[in-house]
């Protein structure tokens, strides 16, 4: 059976998220973050959310924006190494408190802890665009995108 591919199926829907990421890029922008604390977020849900496709897409774009292999490997385990700054921490933080819903909202202490390191437009710019990706996982894991080698891999694939 095949699925129904949402982005096919409507693409009216998929470009009004386009339009809300391209909000979200300003406003974070706006709020002085950088493109690539923003890529590395949108990995990072990715990750929790097991989405290949949206992974594959998001760490591309870290790389062309010239993030390192290193850390792009050990976004997962950012709490165990010391490879990333307050600010990407804290967005990983974010990022995490809002794919996780079912586990809470973010603790009062852990809030207070963000909040030492992000404006509250930082962290509102951060929390949309955790809300974005998480919307983009749903649509790509829903719909079933293939993700295969666009080649045969290569040895270091």
């Amino acid at each position: 059976m095949t699925r129904v591919d949402l982005a096919a199926q409507d693409p009216a829907s998929l470009d009004a998220l386009g339009a809300l990421n391209s909000q979200i890029d300003a406003a974070a922008s706006a709020a002085g973050l950088d493109l690539l604390t923003l890529e590395l977020l949108k990995v990072r849900v990715s990750q929790v959310n097991g989405c290949a496709s949206c992974l594959r897409l998001h760490t591309r774009e870290a790389l062309k924006l010239g993030e390192s292999p290193v850390r792009l490997a050990l976004v997962a385990t950012w709490r165990e190494c010391q490879y990333f700054s307050p600010v990407e921490e804290a967005a990983f933080t974010v990022a995490e408190s809002v794919s996780r819903i079912s586990d809470g909202p973010m603790s009062d202490a852990l809030y207070d802890e963000v909040a030492t390191v992000l404006t509250d437009e930082q962290h509102s710019a951060l929390a949309w665009a955790a809300i974005s990706i998480n919307a983009w996982n749903r649509v790509a894991l829903t719909s079933k995108w293939p993700v295969a080698p666009e080649s045969p891999p290569a040895e270091d694939d």
